[in-house]
């Protein structure tokens, strides 16, 4: 079908026009939009282009105070909590803004073994994770896609005490239709894919080699991914490659286009700048740099427009940063992370990495923060092993109803973070967390999450509703 290849929803003249129309700053009009932002409905494209314009100081705060309330509505104070997992660094592109590319002859090539992946694994449910996101560069060793396949069986083999991970997540090349089936069979999580850029002329100039090349292909993985039945997904822009607000619009458009032909859009937003990357020239000096304060409003404007979709932050932004977008928008954030191959076994090696990171803290020294900021970090993966993904988990977000599962299981899934690997100044700040979120609960809630705390303080693990 053309549709599994061609992405012709990309409407760049449509997005000109939805830019051009709020261009002009209109106070009441951007009033009128946050009122209806505040109805957890979503806001269409010209409601998009119409905040992005906003640079008026009184304004701004009224967007960002606008998705705080946003954000605490649907997510309350949970932040989930993932580590990435680089099997390997090969790659056939030729990105100009990234170490990976084929050309960079400075880079340390390196294809983990499955041994070492199972060791890799090891260290990261030592830290007391559960969740990975398993990357590799677009480029595979000898048995070709099955190494990614055979990669993902490693790591839910892998079990250390009490200690697994749960939920994979996969971000991997495009793939046909047939090797999206191949993926799901294999028991992922979400399927993530970044376009880079939406904008088709700086696409062309940023990526000269390689089946990358093809913006078509690349823009289309999703549906091929739906189509296999994959029906978490997750989308990203590199902020920094091209206009931040055309790249936003052009995001509006690709999840339009997925609840169209779907009904259902995307379950992830990942929202990365550039950093710098060895051997890389332009991502030192993005094109199109993205300042702080456009970062944050990035961040606002987004969770305002898809009010039910998890916000990705990574470890490339400071913990600053981090923090300053929690309570705009941001619902997940890596921790303790290495973006090289066999680099939580040996992390003094990072030239083999795909980015400079802006957050080194160890995931312990991000828990303890966050608590301490009154967030509850949730390890949470039991939407994914009770089917509630896709259509069914919006069918349950929309309403409200959710929250009644997330609550708990943030809960449930922190303390026995705290219990099994915290060490002992950041299991006091938890538990304090921990009950301050419990006096907040309704009461009903608050009766399922205590009795599943209870079972985990008696030795059960795994608990989740």
């Amino acid at each position: 079908m053309l549709q599994d290849t061609v992405a012709d929803w990309v409407d760049e003249a449509r997005i000109g026009a939805a830019l051009e129309s709020g261009r002009k700053e209109d106070a009441g009009k951007v009033r009128e939009i946050l009122a209806k932002a505040l109805e957890l409905k979503g806001l269409r494209l010209h409601d998009v282009a119409a905040l992005a314009a906003v640079s008026d100081a009184g304004l701004l705060e009224e967007i960002f105070a606008t998705a705080r309330k946003v954000k605490e509505e649907i997510y309350g104070r949970r932040l989930v909590m993932f580590a990435p997992l680089y099997i390997s660094n090969l790659c056939k592109n030729e990105c100009l803004y990234c170490a990976f590319r084929r050309s960079n002859t400075g880079l340390t090539r390196r294809v983990l073994s499955q041994e070492e992946i199972a060791e890799e694994t090891r260290i990261i449910i030592n830290q007391g994770h559960k969740r990975i996101l398993l990357v590799a560069g677009e480029s595979y060793p000898g048995e070709g896609f099955k190494y990614v396949l055979d990669s993902i069986a490693t790591v839910y083999s892998v079990k250390e005490g009490a200690g697994e991970i749960r939920r994979v997540n996969v971000n991997v090349a495009p793939l046909s239709v047939d090797d999206f089936k191949s993926l799901k069979e294999a028991g992922i999580g979400t399927y993530q894919i970044f376009q880079e850029t939406y904008h088709r002329d700086t696409y062309a100039k940023v990526h000269v080699g390689g089946k990358k090349r093809d913006f078509d292909w690349r823009a289309s993985a999703v549906d091929r991914a739906m189509l296999a039945g994959i029906d978490d997904v997750g989308v990203g822009v590199l902020f920094g490659l091209y206009d931040w607000k055309y790249e936003i619009m052009a995001l509006m458009l690709h999840i339009a286009h997925l609840e169209e032909r779907f009904g259902v859009g995307c379950h992830t937003i990942s929202v990365p700048r550039m950093e710098p990357a060895m051997g890389s020239d332009m991502a030192t000096s993005p094109p199109s740099p993205v300042s702080d304060a456009d970062f944050k409003k990035i961040v606002a404007i987004l969770r305002l427009a898809v009010p039910y979709t998890g916000f990705i932050m990574s470890t490339r932004e400071t913990a600053q940063m981090r923090m300053e977008t929690f309570a705009l928008g941001v619902s997940q954030i890596s921790a303790g992370s290495r973006t090289n191959p066999g680099g939580y076994a040996d992390d003094e090696k990072f030239e083999a990495s795909q980015f400079q990171l802006g957050d080194h803290r160890s995931l312990a020294e991000v828990i303890k923060d966050v608590s301490e900021l009154g967030y509850i970090p949730s390890f949470c993966t039991g939407c994914y092993r009770l089917g509630r993904t896709g259509a069914d988990f919006m069918d349950l977000a929309k309403p409200g109803l959710i929250k009644e599962k997330c609550g708990p299981n943030a809960l449930s899934t922190f303390l026995e973070y705290l219990i099994d690997y915290a060490p002992a100044d950041v299991a006091e700040v938890g538990e304090r967390a921990i009950a301050q979120e419990l006096d907040d609960m309704l009461p009903k809630t608050r009766r399922v999450s205590e009795r599943m705390i209870e079972k985990v303080r008696s030795g059960r693990r795994d608990v989740y509703c």
